[in-house]
């Protein structure tokens, strides 16, 4: 039995297939873990959209920002943009089992036995583990409500950048979906920085990725993430690892062993972004 985590796939199903070949899975003693953003941009949303639920129990997913942008889309006036690839979905005969699928995977998932916890995009400087959970927790019972007009009248914002348990209820799921799905940077205080994408080297001081500041209180667990195509190599760290390796664009799609010890990085190229007909985009580029 193997357990591996899978980098963004926003929408290539080809280069899943591959990759899953490669590494021999076998969906009755293996687990996959997909760090969200499963569909847009991509040439085979519906369809990969479609695959990983049909996984079943050998797969396990937390939701992605553009995962999220699809549901506000489907429960809202919110249309998808030029470039995107949700029209498919939306207008597919299983549509509304397919969102109902989506909109019941968590933000965040940690396995005590593998000591590994998965999210999209990461964990802000002051929450530990149980905080994100906790407030992860809140956020999800918002989304599956028969109503979740409330959670997507949340969602859309870019403030608090900081967070405070005095917040309002609103404003909390806001943070949270933010920090979960959306964060890089963060300035020397802690707060959220979600403008900034270009990598780190051309970053100045004034901000740092979010796994380097320094009084982390999650710094103790190992965490695998996405979400950040220009962060570069799949690498330990400090015990976080980014599997967004811009399969999107024309680069790879990352598999980690999570079960060895170094974590172990299986990859296969990706030629979406010919498929889309589009150039690919300089290394700075990340969605």
């Amino acid at each position: 039995m193997a357990t591996y985590a899978i980098g963004d796939l926003q929408g290539c199903l080809d280069p899943l297939k591959s990759l899953l070949d490669k590494i021999a899975f076998d969906p009755a003693v293996d687990k996959l873990w997909f760090v969200g953003d499963l569909v847009n941009r991509g040439p085979q949303s519906l369809e990969a959209l479609r695959f990983v639920r049909d996984l079943g129990d050998s797969a396990f997913t937390v939701l992605g920002n553009h995962d999220l942008f699809l549901l506000a889309c489907a429960f809202t006036d919110r249309s998808p943009k030029p470039g995107d690839t949700l029209d498919t979905i939306l207008n597919a005969p299983d549509r509304d089992e397919l969102i109902d699928w989506l909109r019941n995977r968590p933000l965040i998932h940690h396995d005590t036995q593998l000591g590994w916890t998965l999210v999209h995009a990461g964990i802000p400087p002051e929450w530990d583990l149980d905080t994100a959970l906790a407030q992860a927790k809140m956020a999800q019972k918002a989304l599956r409500q028969s109503d979740p007009l409330p959670f997507f009248t949340a969602m859309f914002g870019e403030n608090p950048a900081l967070w405070h348990e005095k917040l309002s209820k609103t404003l909390k799921i806001r943070y949270t979906i933010n920090a979960l799905t959306r964060m890089r940077y963060v300035t020397q205080d802690g707060q959220l920085d979600l403008k900034e994408k270009r990598p780190v080297e051309e970053v100045g001081d004034k901000l740092l990725p979010w796994f380097d500041y320094p009084r982390r209180a999650s710094r103790n667990e190992r965490i695998v993430f996405g979400h950040w195509s220009a962060l570069g190599d799949a690498r330990d760290r400090k015990k976080t690892w980014c599997i967004d390796q811009g399969c999107l664009w024309g680069r790879e799609l990352t598999a980690l062993h999570l079960d060895t010890r170094p974590a172990t990085v299986i990859q296969v190229s990706c030629p979406c972004y010919r498929q889309l007909n589009v150039t690919t985009p300089s290394k700075q580029s990340s969605t």
